[in-house]
């Protein structure tokens, strides 16, 4: 049957392998896997047999010249070798013949897949690549990419791309200035680089980049590389110049002040708030950068105004820091002058010498302290009654101050002046009203009513603000003056001011309380002199004399009190990191007694502190979490070792600096959807990421697809930078179902911490809503059939019910006829 030679030599050769490796089967259909580049000559792949009314076999379809069968043999083989990366399937049909060329049996599907094997290096999309990069760009933010294709399988690691930077020339420094990201090919500048370019320095550099297949692992992988030259430049993002702005301007609004300007066009500016809490500012900015003002301002309302602008990406992401823009009110002279009081009194006593100091006319004017603006001259321009003379006083021209000018004061002739004071600015003028009142001269002196208050005993513990003694003295100058007004003093015996006198202005009585805490340790007793004098001067002649003095004695009593702490509360910064051990603070305490003390903790409800009981030394006693209490507050607890053991508490405020120790996680319960069947261009949906460590309002991720080929194939990341990414799928035909896609995701902090995070993506029919649609469970419907059948049951239930009823009506009938009473109601009764 087969000949020595040719195919049917190898067909006899492989026909022993067929017994021995089963490779042969029945006519049906079938699927086979070759590998690409198979080795040259005759490649057997199956034998398909067959018997009556079969004779023969027919192979149809993409034979392409290099798959055929022998009819005879059913042997399907390839006489030549297969390349993926021009056909990766080949769609054949085999139907069995008789002896006249007639099917008689198929035709059946013959489906061969090329297998890829790695023999494609991976090809940068340009020769060589150009770009530019600003001063201070932001580390980690791309500021451009390279890409690279390999013709290789994209579903299998042949086609999986590394990109590395190896060098850049110059090397001005240890560290590398720039970074790429090994599978998105973004390149940016690293924190070194973010701070040491300058185009003043170096103003270009080549960057020596490869890009490797098989992911950079295996040994048979293929590299390439290419140069980048980046050029350094300026940076376009600076704060502006401060801004001035002449308050109440006329101009009509906005009006634009300052400018700011991103390194690439296309950002989205964004005013943010400095000042806490936030105020409403009468600032904007627009799409251009440009800064306006939206209303006139008003100095006297606000003269400084500061605030950031930011620029942001598509993604809504800032893109660097924000810069600060200073904003500072013009004064004009907009205010007119104000007197500080309606009505202004001085008084003057009727023997004053000429030149002497009567008083200072106060008034303000709300425009800019220094300025021109606010600049005050003072003038007479009324004097009632004018009499003696009509220029009984002056008053400075720049100071208020009022003197007497004339040597005529008489209290008989006046004893009141009424004067009207010019107050002007450069551009207003206000009349302030002044009433100086001619006294009686000052020749009579306060007189105690006793000379000696005695000696009064308290324990140390009394209360600030406590009354201890009622003091007289009495004036027999003209009431209700500055001659007859009295002034208590303690002019000796009371060098700290531990007590007080307050004075009643109608009677003179005076009340002398304990102003500061008694500490009979530092003073335990005081002997104290009271003067009595008036705030008018006495006449040439008149002194004060002993009558105007009055001595008192106070005797402090030693009270066992608790321990004191200085310095409290006390308010420490701590990372929440700090290790088990670490000191906290130590509290500066003491016993005014001098007795020991032994510190406590109070209110440690974590347990996170121990205290030292000799000295009070607050230390770490266990890990501290910010992100369970930001703020932790405790007391530390001074008892004195004594029978009475009294104690006093201080507050310790710790405020925990938050260190990166919590990954990136998904909000709990989150999930995606798309709808069933893909189209093949779904927008990639955004993927939601929690993070309760502290970072700030730039906050990016970096974001990488795990699990292998097959999700490499099914799935796409894109913007796998930012604070958010978007996945989409790749493969259109993925069933209807929920998919586990595993992902990485790093929040580049301090140090990074990476979340390995599961996201549930459900591949669903969608309802008209373009939500899932859910289905009903069929299973739990009743059918018309069971519907049928619950009905003939009820039915037949009732219908035995009724026979019964009937049935035992007939039997009672029965056995008592008589009770009827006519025939008619037993056939009723039937």
């Amino acid at each position: 049957m087969f000949k020595p030679n040719g195919l049917h030599f190898l067909c006899f050769f492989f026909l022993h392998r067929i017994v021995c490796q089963d490779l042969s089967g029945p006519l049906q259909d079938s699927t086979f896997s070759v590998q690409e580049k198979n080795r040259p000559g005759v490649q057997y792949l199956y034998r398909f047999t067959f018997g009556p009314p079969v004779v023969s076999l027919r192979l149809t379809g993409e034979k392409e010249g290099i798959i055929d069968i022998d009819p005879k043999d059913g042997i399907l083989y390839l006489n030549g070798s297969l390349d993926w990366e021009t056909k990766n399937i080949y769609k054949l049909q085999v139907e069995g013949v008789d002896a006249n060329g007639v099917r008689v049996k198929g035709p059946y599907s013959i489906i061969i897949n090329v297998e890829d094997i790695n023999d494609n290096p991976p090809q940068f999309n340009q020769n060589i690549y150009y770009g530019v990069v600003r001063q201070n760009s932001r580390p980690g933010k791309p500021f451009m990419y390279v890409t690279a294709h390999d013709r290789d399988d994209p579903s299998t690691p042949h086609a999986q791309l590394i990109y590395r930077i190896h060098h850049h020339f110059p090397n001005p420094y240890p560290e590398m200035l720039f970074q790429i990201d090994n599978f998105t090919g973004a390149i940016s500048t690293t924190p070194t680089g973010a701070i040491k370019l300058n185009p003043q320095d170096v103003v270009s550099f080549i960057l020596d980049i490869s890009v490797q297949d098989m992911a950079g692992q295996a040994m048979n992988s293929f590299k390439s590389n290419v140069d980048v030259n980046v050029t350094v430049m300026e940076n376009l993002w600076k704060a502006p110049p401060p801004v001035k702005i002449t308050e109440n301007s006329t101009e009509p609004h906005p009006v634009i002040i300052a400018q700011v300007q991103w390194n690439e066009p296309g950002a989205k500016y964004e005013i943010v708030q400095k000042e806490k809490p936030a105020i409403e500012i009468p600032f904007s900015v627009d799409r251009d950068g440009n800064i306006y003002v939206t209303r006139p301002l008003d100095r006297e309302e606000k003269d400084f105004y500061s605030f950031f602008v930011g620029a942001k990406d598509d993604d809504g992401d800032w893109l660097a820091y924000p810069v600060a823009v200073d904003v500072t009110v013009q004064d004009i002279n907009d205010n007119p002058p104000v007197c500080d009081k309606a009505l202004t009194v001085f008084e003057v006593q009727e023997n004053e010498d000429v030149g002497n100091d009567i008083g200072v006319l106060k008034a303000s004017d709300r425009d800019e302290e220094g300025t021109l603006n606010s600049r005050l001259k003072y003038r007479i321009v009324e004097q009632s009654p004018q009499i003696p003379s009509g220029s009984m006083f002056r008053i400075e021209l720049e100071s208020g101050k009022f003197q007497l000018f004339s040597p005529e004061l008489n209290r008989r002739v006046a004893s009141n002046y009424s004067m009207k004071v010019e107050v002007a600015d450069p551009a207003f003028k206000t009349l302030c009203n002044v009433e100086i009142r001619v006294i009686d001269i000052n020749d009579q002196i306060p007189v105690f009513e006793k000379s000696d208050y005695g000696s009064l005993t308290l324990p140390e513990d009394k209360p600030v603000g406590t009354l201890l003694l009622e003091i007289q003295a009495t004036d027999a100058d003209e009431p209700f003056t500055g001659s007859s007004q009295i002034i208590y003093t303690f002019i000796s015996g009371d060098t700290n001011k531990t007590f007080s006198i307050e004075t009643d202005p109608k009677t003179n009585r005076g009340y002398v309380k304990i102003k500061k805490v008694l500490d009979f340790e530092t003073s335990p007793v005081y002997n104290l002199t009271i003067s009595a004098t008036n705030p008018e001067p006495l006449v040439a002649g008149v002194q004060y004399n002993s009558s105007s003095f009055a001595h008192w004695r106070v005797n402090v009593l030693d009270v066992n009190e608790a321990p004191v702490f200085v310095n409290a509360p006390y308010i420490v910064d701590i990372l929440e990191s700090a290790p088990v051990g670490a000191k906290v603070v130590t509290p500066s305490a003491f016993d005014p007694e001098g007795d020991r003390i032994r510190f406590t903790l109070k209110n440690d409800h974590r347990k996170w502190l121990r205290i030292d009981p000799a000295d009070g030394t607050v230390y770490v006693a266990a890990l501290m979490d910010r992100e369970t209490e930001r703020t932790y507050m405790v007391q530390i607890v001074a008892t004195e070792q004594t029978k009475e053991s009294r104690s006093s508490t201080a507050q310790v405020i710790i405020h925990l600096t938050d260190v990166n120790d919590n990954p990136p996680a998904l909000p709990e319960d989150f999930s995606l959807f798309f709808c069933h069947p893909l189209q093949g261009n779904e927008d990639g949906k955004m993927i939601q990421v929690v993070d309760p460590d502290e970072h700030s309002h730039y906050q990016r991720f970096t974001y990488a697809l795990l699990g292998g080929s097959t999700m490499q194939r099914d799935w796409n990341l894109s913007k796998v930078e930012g604070k958010h990414a978007y996945i989409a799928p790749k493969n259109r035909n993925l069933e209807s179902k929920i998919y586990e896609i595993p992902i990485e995701i790093n929040d580049n902090g301090k140090p990074p911490l990476a979340g390995h995070v599961i996201l549930k993506v459900n591949v669903c029919v969608c309802g008209d809503d373009g939500s899932c649609f859910r289905d009903i469970d069929g299973g739990n419907l009743p059918t018309v059939a069971m519907a049928i059948g619950t009905l003939a049951a009820v039915l037949l239930v009732i219908g035995v019910v009724f026979f019964h009823l009937k049935r035992k009506k007939e039997k009672e009938q029965k056995a008592n006829p008589g009770t009827a009473l006519n025939p008619s109601e037993l056939r009723n009764l039937t």
